[in-house]
């Protein structure tokens, strides 16, 4: 693809970005994580995860500077990007002027009703995927509010720190396997698509980064007949990772109530002294139901 003012081929390098910065003044925030990415190739292997065509649609979180926006333009039928910061609107604006199947959207995504905006942007198109550069200190609250709020996407495809992306695909047993890993995993199938150095970052981040891309699985591995519970269980399984699981859990059902968690564990087939981190999702799910038919861990009101 040929460079020209305003491509996403063009603004995808390290002298293009700097050339925006500059001439519209721009200063990065650090509060709001701003690390504009700057390698061509690194842009398009996150489109080409996305799996798109003229048929689907896209929601990009963070578009920056819009340099993966216009891959994405180029690929999809449709575009959505949502940005928080209102200084770059002038910048994505002046980008973004050539693709008319792109809708700028000013607003803080956590704070967005995207089943509204699915519903009145992507109308028509045959699947929607996700598609970021998400900053490092919100990247998990995005994504489980993309998740539980169980909107239709087919991918979601992110930069995230690397360190994450490895959680994020953790099988258990491992130092990086935690109520993160399981929460995605019951609803997505992650997969590593590559990893990326601080150096392709204006400016560079502290961390290296990598992409994954989660697919959306049609119905979750394990039966559960309260997801509220199953959560419950599994982030108290995590509080503390050095303590038992009998210890952590007893935390939620009562210390007075450790001796028959103890043997409720045992009777499903689960020593009392592992560590949540070996529990893989089929056996929280066991052990989630298991409680709550012991009365163990009955649900909030409300």
């Amino acid at each position: 693809m040929k460079g020209r003012p305003g491509s996403g081929a063009d603004i995808g390098t390290p002298g293009r970005t700097r050339d925006i910065l500059r001439r519209h003044g721009f200063t990065v925030r650090k509060s709001l994580g701003q690390n504009f990415l700057t390698d061509g190739n690194i842009l398009g292997k996150i489109v080409d995860a996305a799996d798109l065509d003229k048929t689907k649609g896209v929601l990009e979180i963070g578009p920056g500077l819009g340099a993966l926006t216009e891959r994405l333009a180029e690929a999809a039928g449709r575009v959505a990007a949502i940005e928080i910061d209102g200084r770059l609107l002038p910048i994505l604006r002046e980008a973004l002027a050539p693709y008319p199947n792109v809708e700028l959207v000013h607003a803080d995504v956590l704070k967005t009703d995207l089943h509204g905006l699915w519903e009145r942007v992507f109308a028509g198109c045959s699947e929607v995927s996700v598609a970021a550069n998400l900053p490092y200190y919100i990247t998990t609250p995005i994504l489980m509010k993309l998740l539980e709020e169980r909107l239709p996407f087919r991918h979601i495809v992110v930069m995230v720190q690397k360190e994450v992306a490895e959680r994020l695909a953790a099988s258990p047993g491992g130092k990086d396997y935690g109520s993160l890993s399981v929460a995605v995993q019951y609803y997505c199938e992650p997969e590593f698509v590559c990893a990326v150095p601080a150096g392709v970052f204006i400016p560079a981040p502290q961390v290296d980064s990598a992409v994954i891309r989660l697919t959306r699985r049609a119905d979750p591995p394990v039966r559960v007949t309260d997801e509220r519970r199953l959560f419950r269980v599994v982030h108290a399984a995590f509080a503390q990772r050095r303590k038992t699981l009998a210890n952590n859990l007893s935390a939620l059902a009562g210390r007075d109530r450790k001796g028959e968690l103890e043997d409720l564990l045992r009777r499903i087939g689960i020593d009392p002294g592992r560590r949540g981190e070996t529990l893989s999702l089929a056996e929280f799910a066991a052990l989630s139901e298991a409680l709550g038919s012991a009365g163990l861990l009955p649900l909030p009101v409300g």
